[in-house]
């Protein structure tokens, strides 16, 4: 029953998205609040508690605010292309292991890893470099191609070393990446142009990254690893293996990039509808669909009706989003932000304890630029733009490394059977420091430009 429910609210969203039916929001909302109660049962730990708190304040604001059901049925929709993903997941998982790649790419990166310090440096590499092009199923792929790597290792060991390596790579490759929304709406609202702003970023990127790599060796216990012995034929299916499946990653990237300029939709929500096809088109280029099918199917099952904590937490939190974004907490806040625009240090701070603040509360850090855009349109003609910029950028990325709500710490969280607030809080501190270097290198720059 769950496999059914989940899949027909994900489907009418998905259709929804190219139909234009009447009501269609109410039949959401409706259908949502069925897959919430459903959930209600699954659900546990932390996501059981986080999702009942957010309905029920959700639920309360609308009452209070006294809005229209049609707004209130619309909230759900707010996290569905995070849920939609997941869904969909599982056929890009299973592709690689069918074709083996996380085995290859394994060998690739333990090749020259002696312990976890070397391994620490050559995954933050890949990971650095893939997220440019893969986006979130960076993740996918790295953390299934270093499971047998870890194997030996306590799950903590591993948790750890997921969370702090592979998010914080991914994260600060976001920050200079001009593909990437959060740059282009920071650039946007300041005005400025990549070109002006890249060698900044890029400055500040470069020394965040030297300065977590160096202190790798603390963070980690002495693991040491098995040497990769390869033998020159080998060496050479392993390299045949990275080159497709760099292959497979440029034809999904290249798909999604053109449809979504091409249609508008946002990069997400067209990687949900091309992760399935590319996968199966792929599977056939290899040669392994009958296997493949087979796998993806079962596999594809299997997650679906587990997704309850999902489910029950993430609509819930856009119920919960939605309607205290009808709150006169708006205007509190504008308030707040414009008393500190002639104190500039403390202006930035405040974006950055903002950003904080909104990520653990449910928050999509999209939204909260968005909405900060509007707080702070009083201030912007008080402000120079190439450090405003860079204190936007730094402080709406990163949240993928550390809010319990965000894509990449769910899926992180999901696959380690870990709850996402803890990841979170493995990451705080160095994202808080990671800010605030950034908002005193922006404070420097507002001082002498």
């Amino acid at each position: 029953m769950r496999l059914a429910i989940y899949s027909l609210l994900v489907f009418l969203y998905i259709a929804f998205q190219f139909i234009d039916m009447p009501g269609e929001n109410i039949i959401l909302g409706v259908l949502a609040n069925i897959v919430i109660l459903l959930s209600f049962f699954y659900a546990r730990g932390l996501f059981f508690y986080s999702g009942l708190i957010f309905y029920s304040m959700g639920t309360l604001l609308f009452i209070l605010n006294n809005l229209s059901l049609n707004a209130y049925f619309s909230s759900f929709t707010t996290m569905m292309s995070i849920l939609a993903f997941f869904y969909m997941l599982p056929f890009l998982n299973s592709l690689i292991q069918v074709g083996k790649y996380d085995r290859n790419l394994r060998k690739f990166i333990e090749q020259g890893s002696k312990n976890i310090q070397h391994l620490y440096k050559r995954s933050f590499f890949v990971c650095h470099v893939l997220g440019l092009f893969l986006n979130i199923a960076t993740f996918s792929v790295l953390m299934r191609t270093l499971d047998e790597t870890f194997k030996n290792t306590s799950k903590r060991v591993k948790s750890k070393f997921y969370t702090q390596n592979l998010l914080r790579a991914y994260a600060l490759c976001l920050a200079w990446s001009p593909l990437e929304i959060m740059v282009i709406t920071a650039l946007n609202i300041t005005g400025q142009d990549y070109l002006h702003v890249f060698p900044i970023i890029a400055s500040v990127v470069l020394v965040v990254i030297v300065f977590d790599i160096a202190a790798s060796s603390l963070k980690f216990p002495s693991v040491t690893f098995p040497q990769y012995q390869g033998t020159s034929s080998s060496t050479s299916l392993v390299r045949r293996k990275i080159f497709g499946l760099m292959l497979l990653l440029g034809l999904l990237v290249s798909c999604v990039s053109i449809t979504s300029g091409w249609t508008g939709y946002d990069y997400l929500f067209t990687l949900v509808l091309f992760i399935a096809p590319v996968s199966f088109f792929w599977s056939i280029v290899i040669q392994r669909l009958r296997r493949y099918t087979i796998f993806a199917v079962r596999q594809w099952k299997n997650r679906s009706k587990g997704m309850a904590n999902f489910f029950f937490m993430f609509l819930s939190a856009g119920l919960f989003v939605q309607m205290l974004a009808e709150t006169p907490i708006f205007d509190t806040l504008q308030y707040a932000f414009t008393a500190l625009h002639d104190r500039v240090f403390y202006f930035y701070a405040a974006i950055g304890i903002y950003f904080i603040v909104s990520s653990f509360i449910g928050f999509h850090p999209l939204v909260s630029v968005i909405l900060l855009s509007e707080i702070i349109a009083p201030s912007l003609p008080e402000l120079s733009p190439v450090p405003l910029a860079l204190v936007l950028i730094v402080t709406s990325l990163s949240p993928v490394m550390y809010s319990p709500f965000n894509i990449s710490v769910s899926l992180v969280g999901n696959y380690l059977n870990v709850n996402p607030y803890r990841l979170g809080l493995w990451n705080l501190p160095f994202a808080s420091g990671y800010i605030l270097f950034t908002i005193v290198i922006a404070y420097c720059l507002q001082l002498f430009i």
